[in-house]
């Protein structure tokens, strides 16, 4: 508030004349205090309001326009008075402005004072209508972000800890760099946002107020706190649910693991309440994942990565990670099953959590189920030392080469081996993996390029070189098959 915009409200507005000190007119406006006479002593931010009138040739005029110049105040309101041009000259050069009205006083100090209180309450009447709508009961973001919307009459979100948004939606981007609320200046508008703290910013409620609700952009903060606090409590309900249904389906899948004979009645209903099959054929899977990575949390992620794939899958959270597996009534051909690891890599890929997968063989009926987890976990163990292959490996894809290099771990192959591949070890562009991950992919550029993360010409690049150093043609099996097993046991005996 300054003093300008209070010269604009009814009850000011051709009832107070600028008499001097217009330069003064813009200075912030805190309180408005009335006094007797002008021996007053005004605090910074106040409009000084004289009650009684006094002569204009009162000295104390001057003395109270120098008080307020040294203690900062915004001006001197004078009743019916008519200072001298001293006083006026005075009031211009100390630019502290200088007021006469004819209308009573004290009801210009009412009007002023409940201009000045009116953002208080504002905000506090937008704080207790958001106390209300929101009310005891636990909210998800998309109740609170209709909440807010319909309250702010703007756009609302709920954004996650990467700034996109899981309900709602805002144009303006939040600075996710510290976990406190934060305010951007938009080319229209202001965005506010308020972090929902639990062991971190998990989540952010940002409103974006433009045209004329950016002026109320003061008192929205104490609301959004407010609504960040449902979020609050919405969020740690729903973590202790999701848990409780973790420990579940763990539980659950242990019992299954277990088993070696058939399931008694009680954990068929289990099962069947949880939504699973037992019938059937089976294909295990199992990401494990970096023990920082929150397994319960990231679980609908997971899920919809699966999904985007066209694998519908049992996913629980086990272990290092994620147990899983996709059940068919008959049993899957080679071809379905080599399509199905293919999308399982494509959804591994997508999802970027530094993790590593394995797949199992299908197998039938409940026994069948614990023996394709039992492999997809041990592909997965082996999975995560192989970068090579995208830290991905189908069962399948193990067989009689697994068997071969269990050989090559040999104090007799492994010299050997590391001889053969010394020219591509004292050489830059990391040649070894390259010439790994290429026969792993059978040879497919296009393959080897997505798994080391590089651009296909720069694969190609390599494997020519890689013939050029070694003198070898990789197009011939016998050369192939003794390179890949020479470049995976240096690399297992290696590994950085």
């Amino acid at each position: 508030m300054s003093l300008r915009r209070v010269l604009a409200l009814p009850g000011w507005a051709g009832h107070v004349r600028v008499l001097a000190g217009a330069a003064g007119l813009d200075r912030p406006l805190e309180t408005v205090q009335a006094t007797l006479d002008a021996s007053h002593t005004p605090a910074a931010g106040e409009l000084t309001v004289v009650v009684r009138p006094i002569a204009g040739t009162d000295w104390q005029i001057d003395a109270l326009l120098r008080r307020c110049a040294d203690s900062g105040a915004t001006g001197v309101l004078l009743p019916g008075t008519e200072p001298l041009t001293a006083s006026r000259l005075l009031a211009d050069r100390l630019a502290v402005p200088l007021l006469n009205t004819g209308a009573p006083p004290l009801d210009l100090l009412v009007e002023a004072r409940l201009s000045l209180a009116a953002p208080d309450l504002d905000r506090a009447n937008l704080l207790l209508a958001t106390h209300r709508a929101l009310g005891d009961r636990l909210r998800p973001p998309e109740e609170v972000v209709a909440v807010l919307r319909r309250l702010l009459r703007g756009p609302v979100a709920v954004l996650d800890d990467q700034g996109a948004p899981l309900a709602g939606e805002v144009a303006g981007r939040v600075r996710l760099d510290e976990p406190v609320p934060q305010r951007t200046e938009l080319a229209d508008g202001v965005l506010l946002a308020h972090p929902v703290l639990l062991q971190r910013p998990a989540l952010w409620l940002a409103a974006e107020l433009t045209g004329p609700g950016a002026a109320s952009a003061d008192i929205v903060p104490p609301a959004l706190a407010v609504a960040a606090g449902a979020l609050q409590r919405w969020l740690l309900a729903n973590r202790l649910e999701l848990e409780r249904d973790a420990r579940s389906r763990t539980a659950l899948l242990g019992d299954l693991l277990r088993l070696d004979t058939e399931p008694d009645a009680d954990l068929r209903r289990r099962v069947a309440d949880a939504g699973w099959r037992l019938g059937g054929w089976h294909v295990g899977l199992h990401l494990g994942v970096p023990a920082a990575v929150d397994t319960v949390a990231r679980t609908p992620e997971v899920v919809r990565a699966l999904r985007a794939e066209n694998v519908e899958a049992v996913v629980v959270e086990h272990g290092d990670g994620w147990t899983g597996w996709v059940s068919s009534d008959h049993e899957p051909t080679a071809e379905r099953v080599r399509s199905l690891a293919a999308r399982l890599q494509a959804a591994h890929r997508a999802l970027r959590l530094g993790a590593h997968m394995g797949v199992g063989r299908p197998h039938p009926r409940p026994e069948g189920l614990a023996a394709t987890v039992a492999e997809a976990l041990d592909a997965a163990r082996l999975a995560a030392t192989r970068p090579e292959t995208g830290h991905f490996l189908h069962v399948d894809q193990l067989g009689m080469a697994q068997l071969l290099l269990e050989w090559t771990r040999t104090d007799t192959f492994e010299p050997a081996a590391r001889a053969l591949v010394a020219p591509l070890r004292s050489a830059s562009g990391d040649l070894v993996r390259t010439l790994a991950a290429y026969l792993d992919a059978e040879s497919s550029i296009a393959e080897t390029a997505t798994v080391l993360g590089i651009h296909r010409n720069t694969v190609a690049a390599r494997v020519a070189r890689i013939e050029q150093l070694l003198g070898v043609d990789l197009s011939r099996p016998d050369e192939r098959l003794a390179l890949h097993l020479a470049s995976r046991a240096v690399i297992l005996s290696d590994p950085d």
